[in-house]
């Protein structure tokens, strides 16, 4: 297995996230009953996984790794990558924050929780399929000789966390929703 298979796997299981996310914005939307807890798993999820163990491999290891071959991680491409996760951070916060609103009681946060979840949705749809197809396939060839170290920081990022596993449990319990 390449390091960038790994980043790939990691984004399907992502994927099952986004898409109980929709379903379950959806579902709120339609006026129907929706656990404020879901959305606070999903939350944790994004913080844990998403954030905390792919995007810090990226952000640490992969964009370290292409930034001694030349590319910044403040000029593009890498710098959109980088934007995209800082947007992650503030809609999820923003998700949160609505889902403890409704919580207390404020019923209007409903629609603000919803665009939140759509939002965060979106954009993270469009990254994934940003690095699926033009990202990783230019750092496979730019890291070529380094895959080996790749690898081995990956794992080593993952056995330093030592969540993995919780949070692939937790993207099997939200894709029931």
């Amino acid at each position: 297995m390449q390091a960038i298979d790994i980043l790939m796997q990691e984004h399907r299981v992502i994927e099952t996230v986004l898409n109980a996310l929709e379903s379950a914005a959806e579902r709120l939307g339609a006026g129907e009953d929706v656990p404020m807890d879901f959305f606070f798993k999903a939350a944790d999820f994004i913080r844990n996984y998403a954030d905390g163990t792919h995007h810090q491999k990226e952000e640490g290891i992969l964009f370290t790794a292409l930034e001694t071959n030349g590319f910044p991680k403040d000029a593009d491409p890498v710098s959109v990558f980088m934007d995209d996760h800082v947007e992650g951070r503030r809609l999820t916060k923003g998700m949160t924050e609505c889902a403890e609103r409704i919580q207390s009681g404020d019923a209007g946060a409903k629609t603000e929780l919803i665009q939140h979840a759509r939002d965060y949705i979106t954009l993270l749809r469009e990254h994934i399929q940003r690095e699926d197809n033009v990202l990783f396939p230019m750092a496979d060839d730019i890291l070529a000789d380094g895959h080996r170290q790749l690898l081995a920081d990956f794992n080593r990022a993952d056995d330093e966390r030592g969540t993995k596993d919780k949070y692939l449990r937790l993207a099997e319990e939200l894709a029931k929703i």
